[in-house]
């Protein structure tokens, strides 16, 4: 019997709306971004943390719809 999957449309609508907002927000205050992320010291870590960030959203929501799209990855066969 083939099993009906929920796909996942809330969790795509909202990690679209958090990718899209982080990415207007860097672009809007990029001044301040370059400025703060240029300090050195601790605030080397910044772009590494942005860029995780971006990293994490935009994977979830790319994963999110390719799955509400109807794209999944094929199940390996066992032996």
């Amino acid at each position: 019997m083939s099993e009906i999957k929920k796909k996942p449309v809330m969790k795509t609508l909202i990690y679209g709306a958090v990718s899209l907002s982080s990415y207007i927000y860097l672009f809007m205050n990029e001044s301040l971004v370059t400025e703060t992320y240029t300090k050195g010291a601790y605030y080397a870590a910044f772009p590494i943390l942005t860029a995780f960030w971006f990293s994490f959203v935009h994977g979830a929501f790319g994963s999110n719809l390719l799955t509400t799209l109807g794209f999944e990855a094929k199940k390996a066969k066992k032996k």
